[in-house]
């Protein structure tokens, strides 16, 4: 075996500061394996821009070799008991909380977010594993005996077979941990490719899930870009695939997976609004959109982007500036700092793009975070929190996933029109709505279109015993992700039905018309 995953990951915050750069390996078979790529992509410190590693795209032969380790790891894994895997599942939660440190110092180092947001990715992974520690009662089946004279019939849940992960930049630990831990405790294997951006989390999770006793082929680990996915996509041992991710990419995993056989569950883009009613806390409302809209730098598919001020609500813009012109932009490592730098030049360039033709089409600038300089960093991904008012639904500020701390404002008068505008966007991943009413927050739940809803909550991400339920353009599939749903996702049910007649001795001819059970 090569370098453990952690050293790996402490390697990478000492090349950060020497300039060295070290490759990170494939993990196949419970070993860290050195990839024969000819073509590999540079890992940046989203601070400094500096390369803190390379992450290879493997080659045709070191794919084929991780899915074909996971279809022969899955013919014994199968065949463990729920209790053993449960147990599996035990222990990586403990590793998991005892290793939350250097997780954390590997995401700030590779994405950017500062510690506390990143020991939050961790956390929030950790509860989808601690879920799966209920595996045993999560895959109890169904019996229904004397269905029929001397017949029983019985439902149970198996698993499908090797499932594929491919993961977003955005939450390096949570979308790993969303996957994988549950795709196993159900009895499957899984070929998990991180996002090529900062891969470091989930080489150090591979490591702690070795050590928590997966057997090797359960969780195999490759890197790449396109021609990996692709891959994924077509290989024949794959049987399902679980994505979180832009639009396009989405999309297209969804319906080349889906048309070589696959189930498939992809979460993809959005547009969450926030809707707030004069009669709300302000002050706990402020601050609420103002977490949500920029912690991460905005860089999550929950982030509260859009808010939709009605009626006298419409006032409180100044307070709003005034909260968010006090966060501090900088370094994830800079325990004073609220805001880290964005995840690429190019995405940065983006965010400031869409920013400008919102002032071109009308919008005004109230807050611009364009051009921040933090001390000392002078070569970061820099864009500090901007807030657009004046925001109509034609603007491409509006109707792009801008992906970067900048807030929109748009302004109506009642809370049908809030309800409509809401409506008539096309994702529905989130929505939240502010108010001290009970009767405004019911109606809203009940009217608005999208899957998950916050009432006084910025960002509605369930907790693992429900699940993660996106809506319209922002999920593509059936079956969602972690709860009852991924359990579904991860296993198909097998029924069977048994006679047991009780003169069955004595029985000496045949019957050959269709059985009846009666």
């Amino acid at each position: 075996m090569l370098r453990s995953a952690l050293s790996i990951a402490r390697t990478s915050v000492v090349a950060a500061q020497t300039r060295a750069v070290s490759r990170v390996p494939l993990f196949i078979d419970n070993e860290f394996v050195e990839s024969k790529a000819t073509k590999w992509i540079p890992v940046h410190n989203p601070a400094t821009n500096e390369v803190v590693c390379e992450v290879p795209c493997a080659t045709q032969e070191e794919l084929d070799r991780a899915s074909a380790s996971a279809a022969e790891a899955f013919k014994s894994w199968k065949n463990t008991s729920v209790i053993s895997r449960q147990n599996i599942m035990f222990k990586l939660r403990d590793l998991i909380v005892k290793n939350q440190g250097e997780l954390a110092k590997s995401i700030t180092l590779e994405q950017g977010k500062t510690i506390p947001d990143a020991e939050g990715d961790v956390f929030r992974g950790l509860q989808v594993v601690e879920h799966a520690c209920g595996i045993p009662s999560l895959l109890q089946s169904e019996i229904l005996n004397g269905i029929a004279k001397d017949i029983d019939t019985y439902s149970y849940r198996v698993p499908l077979g090797v499932t594929g992960g491919i993961c977003p930049f955005n939450f390096p630990a949570m979308i790993p941990l969303w996957m994988f831990p549950l795709a196993i405790a159900c009895g499957n294997t899984m070929v998990l490719k991180p996002s090529e951006r900062d891969p470091g989390a989930a080489m150090i999770l591979a490591e702690l899930a070795v050590e928590a006793g997966v057997p090797p082929g359960v969780l195999n680990i490759v890197h790449g870009a396109v021609d990996t996915v692709n891959h994924m996509c077509d290989d024949p041992n794959i049987k399902a695939l679980s994505f979180v991710g832009s639009d396009h990419a989405g999309m297209h995993i969804y319906e080349r997976g889906s048309k070589s056989g696959k189930r498939v569950q992809s979460n993809m883009g959005a547009k969450n609004h926030g809707v707030i009613l004069p009669d709300a806390n302000k002050t706990a409302t402020l601050n609420a959109v103002v977490g949500a809209a920029f912690g991460a730098a905005g860089q999550r598919c929950m982030a509260l982007s859009t808010i939709v001020l009605v009626g006298e609500a419409q006032e409180w813009i100044d307070d709003l500036v005034s909260l968010a012109s006090n966060l501090k932009v900088g370094s994830g490592f800079d325990s004073t700092v609220d805001v880290g730098p964005m995840i690429s030049p190019q995405a940065t360039q983006r965010a400031v793009d869409l920013v400008q033709s919102g002032v071109d089409q009308g919008a005004t600038v109230v807050l611009d975070g364009r051009g921040v300089q933090v001390d000392g960093f002078p070569n970061g991904n820099w864009l500090g929190p901007t807030i657009l008012t004046n925001v109509t639904t034609e603007m491409d500020c509006y109707k792009e996933e801008i992906f970067g701390p900048v807030l929109v404002c748009l302004n109506v008068e009642t809370l049908d029109e809030a309800t409509a505008l809401v409506n008539a966007n096309r994702w529905g991943n989130g929505t939240a709505i502010f108010t001290n009413s009970g009767a405004a927050a019911r109606k809203y739940t009940m009217e608005t279109e999208a899957g998950q809803i916050g009432v006084n909550v910025p960002i509605p991400v369930p907790l693992p015993m429900f699940s993660f339920t996106g809506h319209k353009a922002s999920f593509a599939g059936d079956l969602n992700f972690y709860g009852k749903a991924g359990v579904q996702f991860y296993t198909q049910l097998k029924t069977i039905t048994s006679l047991w007649r009780e003169g069955d001795a004595d029985v000496l001819k045949a019957a050959t018309n269709f059985p009846t059970m009666k």
